[in-house]
């Protein structure tokens, strides 16, 4: 069976970033399972799948605006220190959730300077090319109460 929109796809990858430094991996655990087409996985990597079967292997460079996006510097910004009252130590590469207008958003922390500290709402990946080493495992249709539901069910996937 081939991968395409409502498949169940059970794959193992190595994320590696541009200069070729591993971010992410599965190899070693259990595979990574999705339902195709359901947003489960970002955008480039699900489309360069399509079509691929069991046992395929395949490397996929994924661009920003298919993966997490562009960098939007109005979400990079300083924050007053006292904001984080009951913190002892802030450093850099710390992530807190902000409350925004829209709700609640995780930050990261990329500089602690004597007048405030920066935060960083963009995706840590956002701006980043990404790219997937890939080795399909297994093929399925997806039963009708995972495509109700937008993910997959049992063995690797969700719970209820």
């Amino acid at each position: 069976m081939q991968i395409t929109e409502n498949t169940v796809v059970s794959m193992h990858y190595t994320l590696t970033d541009e200069q070729g430094q591993q971010l992410d991996s599965s190899v070693g655990q259990e595979p990574l399972v999705f339902l195709s087409g359901a947003q489960n996985i970002i955008d480039g990597l699900d489309k360069a799948l399509q079509g691929k079967a069991a046992g395929d292997k395949l490397s996929v460079s994924v661009a920003p605006e298919d993966g997490y996006g562009a960098v939007h510097q109005e979400l990079i910004q300083k924050v007053p220190t006292e904001n984080f009252q009951g913190v002892d130590e802030i450093q850099v590469g710390m992530q807190f959730m902000a409350q925004t207008p829209g709700g609640q958003q995780p930050v990261t922390v990329i500089a602690v300077e004597d007048d405030g500290i920066m935060l960083d709402g963009n995706h840590p990946l956002a701006g980043k090319t990404l790219n997937f080493d890939v080795e399909i495992i297994e093929v399925r249709a997806a039963l009708a109460e995972e495509l109700e539901h937008g993910h997959v069910h049992g063995a690797g996937g969700h719970h209820h």
